[in-house]
């Protein structure tokens, strides 16, 4: 049964049921994409059966390194949420909340936050401190509506894009990456985009809007409200075992190894950045990869975590090939600027900007991965704002809010955040389709002020 107020309840029982019913796997989506591609190659486009393959094959490979880069943040933002000063810290934080409509803004805030500092451990610690919340309320006799603390948690991925991990800004900026060919053969540096301050107002906003919602739509009195079972504590976390046997297993249970090796990448980033070095998707990974180094305890401790960590990156390394062939078989045939001249003739350089945001947000369903949909929209809208004479940081932003912003309905990246809260995606939607709202109206209104 649906956790929503009454009216949210009403209004997204229809979208629950189409999603619970027709939505299939991001797998299925890309495998599907594939198809539907191939075959507007062929109508749209002078392209042949056998040109298209040969163009889906050439392109499978043609994004492995970025698929590396997209792991890694995921992959170390998982794991620097679960190292143990991270995990003190979230218990620390979860006695801050002396009421129930604080503990949700609250929630939501530390999980915007973390969300801005990379994507991976946003998505994580967002629900574990929604359950610390839960647990230390429940402790103390304060009722908390359970699905709104996780729903205000997930909500707080709703500026991830704007962040220090955004993986399109980041791509724009990396020398040679696939979106080089629609920038001239230039980098787009960050401080056109992730670090325009037009971006960083359009993300408090955005913050400051949605933390006022999460406020508004807490039960009331007389509401009913879905507290943490009582059966269930605070979220285990296993320690890696440690156990000292051997001289090998003595140098893998000391702290020397990894922090000399994290205080070697900080002095790597240092000289990268006093010698001129520019934000890149690579030091962005080094980056984490140092604090987590500096954080654990020995080896023995971020072998563990890798373990843990490892099983939320499967399916990135299944889908990236696809969209890959995706963006082969559009290069290919010419569909990018078939596409491009489309948008083209339905935009103008004002309105430019907020209809690449919807239509972002469209194509998010299909490609739920940031940086998937980068490869497939991308080059599209690109190329679309040079014909217009638009800033290509607003072609970048756009795609970039739009893939943010449809993440709050689609059920994708709520699924390893259900999975910690125990709840559907059923028991959310209605809170984080209020996200959706208020966050969609901020960021279509930043897009067309920009681009006045």
């Amino acid at each position: 049964m649906s956790t929503a107020p009454p009216r949210s309840r009403s209004v997204m029982r229809p979208v629950n049921r189409f999603l619970e019913r027709w939505v299939p796997s991001a797998l299925t989506f890309a495998i599907v994409l594939t198809l539907i591609v191939a075959v507007l190659a062929m109508t749209l486009t002078q392209t042949n059966p056998v040109d298209v393959v040969k163009g889906w094959g050439d392109g499978l490979a043609g994004l492995l390194a970025f698929m590396t880069q997209m792991s890694l943040i995921l992959l170390l933002g998982y794991m620097l949420a679960n190292t143990r000063p991270v995990r003190k810290l979230l218990g620390w934080l979860a006695r801050v909340p002396s009421s129930a409509g604080f503990a949700y803004v609250f929630v939501f805030l530390i999980a915007a936050l973390a969300s801005l500092i990379t994507w991976g451990l946003g998505l994580i610690v967002g629900t574990l401190l929604a359950r610390e919340i839960a647990v230390q309320a429940r402790d103390r006799g304060m009722k908390v509506h359970f699905p709104l603390l996780v729903a205000a948690g997930y909500s707080g991925f709703v500026v991830w894009h704007m962040g220090y991990s955004g993986s399109g800004p980041l791509t724009a900026a990396t020398p040679d990456s696939f979106l080089a060919p629609s920038l001239s053969g230039e980098v787009l540096p960050v401080s056109q985009t992730i670090f325009a301050s037009w971006n960083m107002l359009a993300a408090v906003s955005v913050i400051v809007v949605v933390a006022l919602m999460m406020f508004l739509v807490r039960p009331r009195a007389g509401d009913p409200v879905i507290e943490l079972p009582g059966h269930v504590g605070s979220e285990e976390h296993s320690e890696a075992d440690d156990e000292v046997v051997t001289p090998a297993d003595r140098i893998d249970a000391s702290r020397i190894l990894t922090l000399v090796l994290g205080a070697a990448l900080v002095i790597y980033l240092v000289v990268h950045f006093v010698g001129g070095g520019t934000l890149t998707l690579d030091i962005v990974n080094w980056s984490f990869l140092a604090l987590i180094l500096l954080l654990v305890r020995s080896p023995f401790e971020l072998i563990h975590l890798t373990k843990q960590a490892a099983s939320n990156v499967g399916e990135i390394l299944l889908q990236f090939p696809l969209y890959a062939g995706i963006l082969g078989i559009m290069s290919s045939s010419g569909l990018i600027t078939l596409f491009s001249d489309a948008f083209v003739a339905i935009s103008t350089p004002v309105t430019f900007g907020m209809l690449a945001f919807f239509s972002a947000g469209i194509v998010n369903f299909f490609v739920p991965s940031g940086g998937g949909q980068f490869a497939v929209q991308g080059p599209i809208m690109l190329d679309a704002a040079q014909q217009l004479g638009v800033d290509s940081s607003i072609a970048v932003m756009a795609v970039a809010y739009g893939d943010q912003w449809t993440n709050m309905i689609q059920p994708f990246w709520a699924l390893p955040v259900l999975a910690i809260a125990g709840l559907k995606m059923r028991d959310i939607l209605g809170y984080t389709f209020v996200t959706l709202l208020g966050s969609g109206v901020v960021m279509a209104l930043a897009l067309l002020l920009v681009s006045m």
